[in-house]
């Protein structure tokens, strides 16, 4: 076979490719500094929402409270201005009594019930402020390592561009179908879609090949011959 036969081109496609594999897979591997720095930022923000969902329902219910409290309270001052109006007998001023004495106790339940509900918007309210110093704390160092990776990704793909550009002018010398064929196996091969023979055996799943297909691969012509078993297609070096 010559050297610079499709099917040698291809295989110098295939180092290639194996190459920017390794690159993109550089590319996906986070640092571990840059991972912790996100995960605590993503912790602080779920921490910092369920705090502020919680504490709007803290609030709200205050708000309710302080409503029906001060709505109460008024009740209990227009009770006390009709009774010195209308109370002229002891059973009226029994009465208006009675009333302004229920009242006065379901506003007192009410102040009770409001002492807890305070004490926990406080809580919450400081724990949010505290949320927010964490994550305005951790924004500068977050900043920096996203910086530091993008610096570092960039040169992984520049890195790469010799590889990607050689591959551009190999596959343009070879058969379009053949190298579209040779991506599909690739991928569903997980990298390889071109292997070697020797010894007779396919280097891809190492069965033994028949004869008549090792001679036919050793033609190294197109469309290039491919293993019975795996798939991928064959080539016979020198």
């Amino acid at each position: 076979m010559s050297d610079t036969g499709p099917l040698q081109s291809l295989q110098r496609v295939q180092e290639l490719d194996l190459d920017l594999d390794r690159l993109r897979a550089e590319e996906d591997s986070v640092p571990e500094a840059l991972r912790s720095a996100r995960a605590q930022q993503e912790r602080l923000n779920n921490d910092l929402e369920d705090t502020e969902i919680t504490l709007e329902g803290v609030e709200r219910q205050i708000r309710q409270l302080e409503q029906d409290l001060a709505g109460t309270r008024d009740q209990v001052a227009r009770a006390r201005e009709e009774q010195d109006k209308n109370a002229f007998d002891a059973r009226a001023q029994s009465q208006y009594g009675s009333r302004i004495q229920m009242l006065t106790e379901r506003a007192e339940e009410m102040e009770e019930d409001l002492a807890p509900l305070r004490e926990r918007q406080r809580e919450l309210t400081a724990r949010a402020s505290d949320l927010r110093g964490e994550h305005r704390a951790l924004r500068p160092q977050l900043e920096a390592l996203e910086a530091e990776d993008e610096a570092r990704v960039q040169g992984l793909r520049d890195q790469g561009e010799g590889a990607r550009q050689e591959r551009a002018r190999l596959v343009a010398g070879i058969d379009s179908r053949t190298v579209k064929e040779y991506d599909l196996i690739r991928r569903a091969k997980k990298g390889l879609g071109l292997v070697e023979i020797r010894g007779g055996r396919c280097t891809g799943c190492n069965v033994m090949l028949p004869v008549n297909v090792q001679q036919k691969a050793a033609q190294g012509k197109l469309p290039p011959v491919k293993c019975p078993s795996c798939g991928r297609f064959l080539v016979k070096l020198n």
